[in-house]
């Protein structure tokens, strides 16, 4: 039992630092999309991170980990928690990094697919958005906008698919 507490507290901490590593360059890409939706938008809702217009990728960047570190230690504690009932350790630690990087796969395809969906139809649609005056480019603040929304989903999706995957495994094991 030491052992698989062990291995749930690292892999708590590893899906942090992966969460934390996505957010950071997955606001590397969003930024290049749309700078108006971190100058207008994501540094005045993140106020209490400090940035300078003569950094700002790396503000976007600090703005990514603070707005998925933690959906890391979420998803980490899950997964470990589920892990549990593996058998042994071993199975444990296998079935909890595969996990992880599942979740974390399916969330960079679902934030893809978001672009898409983003530049392709919800940028398009002349809906009355609640959005920051005087927008320069409405449509790349809404793609980048959808990027974000998408990959939280993609994060969701990605935990239900780890779990059933670790399941799988606790059955096939069984």
């Amino acid at each position: 039992m030491a052992k698989k507490i062990g291995i749930l507290i690292l892999i708590v901490i590893i899906s942090i630092v992966l969460a934390s590593i996505y957010g950071f360059l997955h606001n590397q890409i969003s930024y290049s999309i749309s700078t108006e939706y971190f100058t207008k938008f994501k540094f005045e809702q993140f106020w209490s991170i400090k940035y300078t217009l003569d950094f700002p990728r790396m503000s976007a960047g600090l703005i990514g980990i603070a707005s998925t570190w933690w959906f890391g230690l979420i998803l980490g504690l899950i997964i470990g928690i589920v892990g549990m009932v593996q058998t042994n350790s071993k199975i444990m630690w296998k079935s909890g990094i595969g996990a992880i990087f599942r979740t974390l796969g399916i969330a960079i395809g679902i934030g893809i697919v978001g672009i898409l969906v983003g530049k392709l139809i919800i940028s398009n649609l002349d809906a009355n958005w609640n959005l920051p005056a005087e927008l320069n480019d409405r449509k790349s603040f809404l793609t980048a906008g959808t990027m974000h929304n998408f990959s939280y989903l993609g994060g969701i999706i990605g935990l239900i698919y780890g779990i059933v995957y670790q399941l799988k495994i606790k059955k096939a094991s069984a």
